[in-house]
Formats: structure tokens, C-alpha cells, sequence
């Protein structure tokens, strides 16, 4: 994420959980950001990619509401037209399901991020009819307030890697839960790791179902990065 947009987002967190609690008066200091916000967006993760590289990942969609599906997803660290670097540009999935995404320019995180949660928010609300930024506020809440961060252990092409997990659950204490019951449990984790391409080497976001298996499941995962 380049350092705007990242201002923008947990901006926007950080005011309105300081609102809801009242943790920090009216013209007093702004509240830090959280140990999850700092991981997510505020890593340099794209700090060793190079001009040029791609990285690769795998997006699997299941679940009992609709037809799964694979696909892949590229994001490219490109040299503008006029040869100076960089911006951070996606091919997020193919055919049907691709979505178009703007370029982030100049972007020390990285760009999937928030790319995987824009695709989430979209389904959501298609989903729902409810509005997209409501969604948005309820996760940047949830990263601001109650997410749980511990390290784990996870894979990158066959070896292990140290990694730090983000959990959240942003609608379960959602105020208006009721009118979106189904997805009152939706449960997102992010892997993150300095050791592999991009710092990011999965994503989740999955809703329970009635049974054994989940109502929706997307799974976003590191393949590699190739020039």
C-alpha cells in the first residue's frame, strides 16, 4: 500500500475507534496504530521485489452457496512509461470473476492485501445488499480493536518460514448483526512473513454453515515470484 492510501485507511480506523471508546479526547494526540494494522499495512513487504517481478498466487473459492472454483492471481511491480518506478499492479483472477483493480503507486505493502478485501467486500455486499463501506469500517474496527496477532509457523514452496497470524472477526459484535446473521461469524486470517515474496503467504475469509462445511471460503496463497 503506498503511504497514502495507507493514511487514508487506518485513518479512518483509528478516528472511529477512538470515537466509539472514547480513547482519546477531542484534540488530544491521535491513537497509535495496532500491532495488526502495523503488520498488514505498514510493513515494507514489497521492499526486496524487484522492478519487474510478479508474484503468484492461488485463489480457491468454496463453500455450500455457490459453485467453487480455482483461479490465479498476479500482482506486477511495473516500471511507469517513463521508466521510473514503481506501481503495484493486479491481474485479480480471469474470465467471470475477474476484477479490476487501480494501480497502487509507489507501494511498500502489498498491493494483494487490500485487493483480497476489496474482492470480499464486493462479494458481501452482492451477497447482502448491504454497503460496501459499512464492511469496511467494520474490518478496519476490527484490526484497530480486536484482532489477535501470534506467531506461527508456515510453508513457502515445500520449507518452513516463521510467520505472524492476524485473526479477526469483525460482525461479531456488529450492532446491526441482525441484519446480516449469516455473516455474523466470518472469520478472517492473514499470514504474514519478511522470508517470503511480498511478505504475505496466505489469506482467508470464511463464513461457517449449517453443517460441516463452510457457506463461503475464499483461500488466497503464495505460489512464487518470477521476473
Amino acid at each position: 500500500m503506498n503511504r497514502a492510501l495507507a493514511s487514508l485507511v487506518l485513518g479512518a480506523a483509528a478516528a472511529a475507534a477512538s470515537a466509539q471508546t472514547g480513547s482519546a479526547p477531542t484534540g488530544g494526540p491521535p491513537p497509535d496504530y495496532s500491532t495488526a494494522e502495523r503488520l498488514l499495512f505498514l510493513s515494507k513487504q514489497m521492499v526486496d521485489v524487484k522492478p519487474g517481478v510478479a508474484l503468484h498466487y492461488r485463489f480457491e473459492h468454496s463453500g455450500s452457496r455457490d459453485a467453487a472454483f480455482g483461479d490465479d492471481v498476479q500482482i506486477i511491480l511495473a516500471r511507469r512509461d517513463d521508466g521510473s518506478c514503481c506501481v503495484g499492479r493486479s491481474e485479480f483472477l480471469t474470465g467471470p470473476h475477474r476484477i479490476t483493480l487501480p494501480d497502487v503507486d509507489d507501494p511498500d505493502g502489498n498491493p494483494v492485501v487490500l485487493h483480497f478485501l476489496e474482492r470480499d467486500i464486493r462479494d458481501m455486499q452482492n451477497a447482502t445488499q448491504g454497503a460496501a463501506a459499512y464492511f469496511r469500517k467494520r474490518i478496519r474496527m476490527a484490526l484497530y480493536q480486536g484482532a489477535s496477532v501470534q506467531p506461527v509457523h508456515a510453508q513457502y514452496q515445500g520449507r518452513p518460514v516463521a510467520a505472524q497470524q492476524i485473526v479477526l472477526t469483525p460482525y461479531q459484535d456488529d450492532p446491526n448483526r441482525a441484519r446480516f446473521e449469516s455473516y455474523v461469524l466470518k472469520r478472517y486470517v492473514f499470514t504474514l512473513s519478511p522470508d517470503v515474496p511480498g511478505g504475505v503467504v496466505q489469506m482467508s475469509a470464511s463464513v461457517p454453515g449449517s453443517g460441516s462445511a463452510p457457506l463461503v471460503e475464499d483461500v488466497l496463497t503464495l505460489q512464487g515470484a518470477s521476473l
